[in-house]
C-alpha cells in the first residue's frame, strides 16, 4: 500500500510541476506569438488573444486544483495508513501552493478578465480603457510572480515527495543514550 500512496503522490506532483511548466513557458507565449498574431490578423489579435489566454488560464487553474485537491487527499492518506502527523515544513508548503492556486483562481483571474474586457469594449471611454489597461498590467505582473513563485514551489514540494525524510518508524529517538 506505501509503494502505491508514493507512487500517487509523486505522479501527482510530477503532473502539477510539468502542468505548470508547460503552460508558464510553452502554452502562454504561444497565445502571444508572432504566428497568433498571424492567424487572427492585426485588428482581433489583441482581443481574441487575451481571451483565449483567459480560457486557457481558467483550465490551467482547474488543473492545479485538481492536483492540489489529490495532494491533500494524499497527505491525508499517508497521515492515516502510517499514523504519523506529516511534517510540518511539507504540510506547510502544500497550504501555501494551495493559497496561491484558491487567490489566483477566485480572485486574480476574474479581475483580470474584467479589466480585459474594460480595455477592449467599444462603449469605454477613452480615460476608463486606459485606467484599465494600466491595471491590467500591474495585476497581471503580479499574476505571473504568483504563478513563478508557485513553480519554485512545486519544484520543492515534487522533491519533498519524491525524497520524504527518513522514517523513525522502528526505532524511538533518544531510545539508545551511550
Amino acid at each position: 500500500m506505501i509503494g502505491f500512496l508514493r507512487f500517487v503522490g509523486i505522479l501527482n506532483a510530477a503532473v502539477w510541476f510539468g502542468g505548470a511548466i508547460f503552460f508558464t513557458f510553452a502554452t502562454a507565449p504561444a497565445v502571444f506569438s508572432d504566428e497568433m498574431r498571424a492567424l487572427l490578423e492585426a485588428k482581433n489579435y489583441p482581443y481574441f488573444s487575451g481571451a483565449i489566454a483567459q480560457i486557457m488560464i481558467s483550465r490551467y487553474f482547474k488543473m492545479q486544483l485538481i492536483c492540489g485537491m489529490i495532494a491533500l487527499l494524499h497527505l491525508l492518506a499517508e497521515r492515516l495508513y502510517l499514523g504519523k502527523t506529516p511534517e510540518g515544513r511539507s504540510l506547510w508548503l502544500l497550504t501555501g501552493l494551495l493559497t496561491t492556486v484558491l487567490v489566483g483562481g477566485f480572485w486574480l483571474q476574474p479581475k483580470l478578465k474584467e479589466l480585459h474586457t474594460i480595455r477592449y469594449k467599444a462603449t469605454t471611454s477613452p480615460e476608463v480603457r486606459d485606467a484599465a489597461r494600466s491595471s491590467f498590467q500591474t495585476w497581471h505582473g503580479v499574476s505571473m510572480t504568483l504563478n513563478l513563485i508557485m513553480i519554485a514551489g512545486l519544484g520543492f514540494y515534487l522533491w519533498r515527495v519524491a525524497n520524504p525524510p527518513e522514517s523513525t518508524r522502528f526505532l524511538i529517538p533518544g531510545q539508545f543514550r551511550g
